[in-house]
C-alpha cells in the first residue's frame, strides 16, 4: 500500500487552485533560482560571543610569522661566536614534561 503525499505520483489535480497556477509559480521560482543563483528561502545564522572571539584569534594567529627570524638570528650569533650554551638537564626535564603532557588522565 502506497501513501500519497500532496498528490506527487498521481494524476489528480490539487484540491485547492487551477493546478495550472501553481505549476507556474513553482517554474517561475525555479527559473528565478537558477538566474540569480540562490534561492528565495533565506536563513539565518548567529555567532556566539565566543565564537566571535575565536575567530578573530585564529586571525590574528595567521597573520603571525611561522619563524621569528630574531631568534633564529640571535641563536646563529651565539653558536658561532661560541657563547650558546646547552643545558641537558634542562632539556631532559622539558621533555619529561612534554612527554607527561601527552599521557592521557585516568
Amino acid at each position: 500500500m502506497s501513501i500519497d503525499i500532496n498528490n506527487l505520483g498521481s494524476n489528480q489535480t490539487p484540491a485547492s487552485g487551477n493546478s495550472s497556477l501553481i505549476k507556474g509559480a513553482a517554474s517561475e521560482e525555479a527559473s528565478a533560482q537558477k538566474s540569480t543563483g540562490k534561492s528565495s528561502v533565506s536563513d539565518t545564522v548567529s555567532l556566539s560571543e565566543t565564537a566571535i572571539r575565536l575567530g578573530q584569534i585564529g586571525v590574528a594567529v595567521d597573520n603571525q610569522p611561522v619563524v621569528d627570524t630574531k631568534k633564529v638570528e640571535q641563536v646563529k650569533q651565539a653558536i658561532m661566536d661560541g657563547s650558546y650554551s646547552i643545558d641537558p638537564t634542562r632539556i631532559a626535564e622539558r621533555l619529561m614534561e612534554f612527554d607527561m603532557a601527552l599521557k592521557p588522565k585516568s
